[in-house]
């Protein structure tokens, strides 16, 4: 990728929500925070305030479908938080989805796989969950570009 990359993954949960950013490459996500699920009004503020001091262009929110990629009542909740988030942001934000299936089992067995326990990984799980979304979604676009023709404006 040639431009500077701004973007924020998202997992949502009833509970905590949990994000994560990419570098300016665009070719990595890291986690950044969990923020408190209860009170979905709170929540829309504080990732606001994220995309407006990160200066996020590109949101990519997980959907939790189901096995056979239809939509049920999970992703229903995300649409329900979209409705509170989305109408907040800047008009230029563009959202992505991206099917978060097994997202968090993949997240806790790298975290097992470095060592740590499901009790001390409980505060930030959801992060590395919404890093995994994050990366999907970089490695998608990585994919895509590399079929692109070279762009030769100067």
């Amino acid at each position: 990728m040639g431009e500077w990359v701004k973007a924020l993954g998202i997992d949502y949960g009833d509970a905590r929500i949990g994000l994560a950013v990419s570098d300016d490459l665009g070719m990595l996500a890291h986690p950044l925070k969990t923020v408190a699920g209860h009170d979905q009004e709170t929540a829309a503020v504080e990732i606001c305030e994220v995309v407006s001091v990160r200066g996020i262009e590109d949101m990519i929110v997980g959907l939790p479908l189901r096995s056979d990629g239809t939509e049920g009542d999970a992703v229903a909740k995300v649409r329900r938080f979209l409705k509170v988030l989305v109408p907040r942001l800047p008009e230029t934000i563009r959202i992505h989805e991206v099917d978060e299936s097994f997202t968090t089992q993949v997240a806790m067995e790298k975290l097992h796989a470095v060592g740590r326990t499901e009790k001390n990984t409980r505060h930030m799980i959801d992060q590395a969950a919404a890093v995994e979304i994050l990366q999907t979604w970089l490695d998608r676009q990585a994919e895509e570009n590399a079929f692109l023709p070279p762009d030769h404006e100067s």
